[in-house]
């Protein structure tokens, strides 16, 4: 059972905690910073819905390719020098980015060259750091140091986003110099964590069976594949992220500044939940939840794409990011929670394939579709889709839909 709510404090006693959440917060704040930069710069560049689309495939593809290697070095590697080397070279990423800007006027592909740079960074970074958080804390306390976590990242995630929409007024290199900043000093937050007792672990042999053990692991576990694939296919089809420079210009008529706002908005959401969960946290029907968060994440969708008002814009996404929540803290204490220490690393950089499919990937549908039918008709479709999907999973996958306790 999870630990009661005050508990939650105690958390921020333990020195590697508070190192791990520091470099969470800054990569987050960087992230979130530099994505508003490309979205506008790219968007700058081109005027094609298009061309943010790619931007997200870009990200995207060297987690999908990478993700049996990546997982493995998580787990055959110290987990904190993997994710300290990643940070940095995201540091570099967001350096180059800063040359390109600082150039005037520069073709669209060096952009694209330096996120799939960004995204093959970040696949490393993601399953060493997931890994990672299970060997800091009491197994008791996975579920409200997932919640805090996620409040941290979040919190970075509300700012990141107004913060680079403001700072883009001083132009596009001031952002990605300071997210480049950010990257380096996370790093070296990560990079400072003791090593835990878990961590001291034998290497696996590099093999097609422990390449494949992430995927086989999931497989064997009816309510965690249920899980992740839901969130999958919920925010593939519901996501309306890359097209918020597109809403901001045409449809609400906002600068930079707003769609700062408007991109802060599911992260405030989010991390509003994480702190409600960190001290409240769910302890029963956890599956049932589950499944009406991504109905209500569906229907604030459509609310979004049918919305001319930039507050009922805001709202509707902020909506979206309290629903949102629910999914990553079931689905993350699912996995971190279940999953042998030995194999978290393999198994994380599935679970990182299936987030990255379902907001990098998800970027690139909604602009393709986009370009094709509109913004604001593939935003409504794709709300309509998520809410049955939520429909569909709960009878394609009973074992979710009838799972009480996060934990076993």
């Amino acid at each position: 059972m999870l630990s009661p709510a005050p508990s939650g404090w105690t958390l921020f006693r333990n020195r590697d905690f508070r190192l791990f959440g520091i470099a969470r917060f800054l990569t987050g704040l960087a992230y979130q910073m530099q994505a508003v930069a490309v979205g506008w710069f790219v968007y700058d560049l081109t005027h094609s819905a298009l061309a943010l689309g790619l931007v997200g495939l870009a990200s995207f593809a060297p987690a999908m390719l990478g993700a049996l290697v990546t997982g493995h070095v998580a787990d055959a590697y110290d987990r904190r020098r993997v994710a300290a080397l990643a940070y940095g070279l995201l540091g570099l990423a967001g350096l180059g980015l800063m040359a390109l800007a600082s150039s005037g006027t520069a073709p669209v592909w060096p952009v694209y060259t330096l996120m799939v740079l960004v995204g093959a960074a970040r696949a490393f970074a993601n399953p060493a750091s997931q890994a990672l958080l299970p060997t800091l804390v009491p197994r008791a306390q996975f579920g409200t140091a997932i919640a805090w976590n996620s409040s941290i990242w979040q919190s970075a995630a509300v700012s990141g986003p107004a913060l680079g929409g403001f700072l883009y007024a001083l132009g596009p290199a001031v952002v990605f110099g300071l997210a480049a900043a950010a990257f380096g000093l996370a790093a070296l937050s990560v990079a400072s964590i003791r090593p835990a007792p878990a961590a001291a672990r034998d290497r696996p042999a590099l093999t097609w069976a422990t390449l494949l053990a992430g995927l086989t692991y999931i497989r064997s576990q009816p309510v965690v594949l249920g899980a992740i694939s839901l969130d999958l296919v919920a925010v593939l089809l519901g996501g309306a992220t890359a097209l918020l420079p597109i809403f901001a210009q045409e449809v609400l008529l906002v600068g930079p500044l707003g769609l700062g706002l408007l991109r802060s908005m599911p992260a405030f959401g989010s991390v509003a939940t994480a702190i409600v969960l960190a001290h409240r946290p769910l302890t029963r029907r956890v599956g049932p939840r589950l499944l009406a968060a991504v109905a209500v994440f569906g229907l604030a969708t459509v609310g979004f794409g049918l919305s001319t008002s930039l507050p009922v814009s805001m709202a509707c996404l902020f909506a979206t990011g309290a629903a949102d929540m629910v999914s990553v803290y079931v689905r993350q204490s699912l996995v971190q929670g279940e999953t042998p220490d030995a194999m978290r690393g393999r198994v994380a950089a599935v679970n990182t394939v299936f987030i990255g499919a379902s907001n990098e990937l998800g970027e690139f549908e909604s602009g393709t579709l986009a370009a094709l039918v509109g913004a604001v008709p593939a935003v409504v479709a794709g709300g309509i889709a998520t809410i049955l999907v939520a429909g569909l999973w709960g009878r394609l996958f009973p074992a979710l839909r009838q799972r009480d306790r996060l934990l076993g």
